[in-house]
């Protein structure tokens, strides 16, 4: 398997309407949109995927449906990720044996791991799945804030690639300039995609990816393949306005909606959570439109 690069998609979980199951066919729609749409990889079962609000016999489930539906011309890397130890080498096993080509773990998020800890969970889930670990740093909602030295580290125990949440732009800087020999740094937090792919990241996962993938390709091509910053900027003032809103408002709800108003049936979010309100989807749809995206 190749080293993963590019636009990751940070894949939502579509439902039926009554949102009591995973919509088989809608999943299969949106995968083929992205690809057409030239992705570089699926990255389902995260935060933008719903991953706490579905059973592990759903998560399995979705993890096989993105792989099938992905047939290989993307690799998919699932999230794993539980409060349960248990549980996250369980899911990660299982991505193993579904042909998966990386798990994504954030850690456990109610009460933080010490460093002890953490390397002993993902050495468990690497010796068990036999794939490499996508570390999903997150500390707003894992509340474990590690140094780019500890998180370097982490490749002792199976640990290939990250994908940084922390929104910490010099410590990103410091994985790819200081660590990318242990480590390989992806962007994953939206307003910093265009200074993540600018300071040398191979790739960024992207929930904004779902209803703006063409953008988002563009925007990756200009930048890392081309070199060419200055239509990376032309590019990323129109991606940078609906970053930024994702980042205001429930980050799966605005999410879910953006796909909704280019014309994708998603479903809805599970209780407690719902799409967004009538305003602010209108807010959200002419930001789409200002970046040349067609709405419905």
């Amino acid at each position: 398997m190749a080293d993963l690069h590019g636009i990751m998609v940070a894949l939502i979980t579509p439902f039926t309407d009554d949102q009591t199951k995973i919509d088989e066919g809608r999943l299969q729609a949106h995968i083929e949109h992205l690809i057409k749409a030239g992705v570089h990889g699926l990255v389902p079962g995260g935060s933008t995927g719903e991953f706490t609000v579905m059973t592990t016999t759903e998560r399995k489930q979705l993890t096989e449906l993105c792989v099938k539906f992905a047939a290989g011309r993307v690799p998919v890397v699932t999230g794993t990720g539980s409060t349960s130890s248990a549980e996250a080498i369980e899911l990660s096993k299982h991505a193993g044996e579904a042909g998966a080509a990386a798990v994504m773990v954030v850690p456990p998020f109610y009460d933080p791991l010490n460093l002890e800890e953490l390397h002993e969970l993902f050495q468990e889930i690497h010796n068990e799945s036999k794939l490499p670990i996508m570390f999903y740093n997150i500390p707003s909602a894992s509340g474990l804030k590690l140094t780019p030295t500890e998180i370097a580290g982490l490749s002792k125990v199976g640990v290939k690639y990250m994908k940084d949440t922390s929104g910490d732009a010099p410590a990103l800087t410091e994985l790819l300039v200081g660590h990318s020999d242990k480590i390989t740094a992806f962007n994953g937090w939206d307003s910093l995609t265009f200074f993540g792919l600018a300071s040398g990241a191979p790739g960024g996962v992207w929930g904004a990816a779902n209803f703006i993938p063409e953008l988002a390709v563009e925007l990756y091509e200009a930048i890392s393949i081309q070199g060419d910053l200055k239509r990376g900027r032309e590019l990323w003032a129109k991606a940078w306005p609906i970053c930024k809103f994702l980042e205001s408002y429930n980050y799966a709800a605005s999410v879910k909606t953006g796909v909704e108003l280019i014309g994708q049936p998603t479903g809805g979010l599970r209780k407690p959570f719902a799409l967004l309100k009538p305003e602010l989807r209108a807010e959200l749809k002419q930001l789409i439109e200002n970046a040349g995206v067609k709405t419905v």
